[in-house]
């Protein structure tokens, strides 16, 4: 394996062709693996996500991959999680009840449902605009207005320090986040056109 390899991590929860696809049109050298050993060796790590809370973080616990990131990250490997992959970066979600996250940045993921203006849709889809950072390296190539693609019907509660970017929804709703090297994008990079490619092309030269 080579030394600058970005690894997504497959633990049986959605379809990681598009993710992988963009990666690959960057010219990212991926994987898609479930050893340990090859997240270990990798670069950067990627945790992907669809579905529930519970059934994703339940599955990534079975596999023994939940321990794997979580020590990949706190050794300082940069690691991104998406969608429902960012939400188990944090320390709790209660969807569906309680459900404990990998704790890698603090705060709770809670429902869109009764924050929101009532005559918004939950779930939140489709695109929205990006309010970021601009000093963030995440967001280094954007020059111009992001417009981002969202499917989902939680969010992260957590401080101010650690958001990097939000999209308004008649609330402010957690976009994109950071903790060290620990990051996190609510929308889809992969799915979110120019913009998304070129986040996906800033995480994937992270050293």
């Amino acid at each position: 394996m080579s030394n600058n390899v970005t690894a997504i991590v497959d633990y049986g929860v959605g379809n990681l062709f598009s993710l992988r696809s963009s990666l690959e049109f960057l010219g990212c050298d991926v994987i898609v693996t479930d050893k340990k050993e090859e997240l270990i060796n990798a670069k950067r790590i990627i945790l992907p996500g669809v579905g529930a809370f519970e059934d994703a973080v339940k599955k990534l616990r079975q596999t023994g991959l939940d321990e794997t990131v979580t020590v990949c990250a706190k050794n300082g490997k940069p690691l991104l999680g998406i969608c429902l992959g960012m939400q188990m970066l944090f320390d709790n979600s209660l969807e569906y009840g309680n459900h404990k996250g990998l704790g890698l940045i603090p705060g709770s993921v809670v429902p869109l449902k009764g924050k929101i203006d009532a005559d918004l849709k939950v779930p939140h889809i489709g695109w929205n605009k990006l309010a970021y950072k601009k000093d963030e390296d995440l967001f280094k190539y954007i020059d111009s207005e992001a417009y981002v693609y969202y499917v989902h019907s939680y969010y992260a509660d957590t401080d101010d320090s650690y958001i990097i970017a939000n999209s308004d929804y008649s609330i402010k709703v957690t976009g994109a986040v950071k903790n060290a090297n620990v990051y996190g994008t609510q929308f889809h990079p992969e799915k979110s056109g120019k913009h998304g490619l070129l986040m996906l092309k800033a995480f994937c030269e992270k050293e």
